[in-house]
């Protein structure tokens, strides 16, 4: 099966780098291209990261209100997710879990969505490595990504990142 590339760019910043903000973004750019359509399975996948970016940065609320309305969208999206080469209830499953921890406070703990299309596997893989990353490794928690929205309004100073953190 043939897979866009922007989702090829999102799953393997995902489990990658674990760059929410550039899941995004990549993702955000082929929805755009692809219609706009407002409850898409686009909109769904990019919510997800959006709520881990979120989770990251320790915005509970945020995180859960994005996690809420991507549950929701892709609850209706059982064909859409398993032709994107995903299995819908292991993915159900993974968010209601991770949608719970939020609420509940639990510190934050990134997921791997659970492809099941061993080709997208083995692109996304091979991709995550020509990045110089590990699949699914351990999140560095690298300050720049994990508040890239202030850096991509304006240069990210010292200050501004002390700032961010309080």
């Amino acid at each position: 099966m043939i897979f866009p590339l922007p989702y090829i760019e999102f799953l393997s910043h995902f489990h990658g780098d674990r760059d929410f903000f550039e899941c995004h973004e990549v993702l955000e750019e082929h929805w755009k291209k692809s219609g706009m359509e407002k409850n898409s399975v686009w909109i769904g996948l990019i919510q997800i990261a959006v709520s881990f970016y979120h989770y990251r940065r320790g915005n509970k609320k945020g995180a859960v209100k994005m996690m809420e309305k991507a549950i929701e969208i892709l609850n209706k999206k059982r064909a859409e997710v398993h032709s994107l080469g995903i299995s819908y209830e292991h993915l159900l499953s993974i968010l209601i879990r991770s949608c719970r921890d939020m609420q509940l406070g639990a510190p934050y703990q990134p997921i791997s969505l659970p492809i099941q299309d061993s080709e997208l596997l083995a692109v996304c893989k091979e991709r995550v490595r020509s990045l110089g990353f590990e699949w699914g490794g351990k999140d560095d928690l690298n300050e720049y990504i994990i508040h890239k929205h202030i850096a991509r309004k304006r240069p990210l100073t010292k200050n501004r990142l002390e700032k961010a953190f309080k």
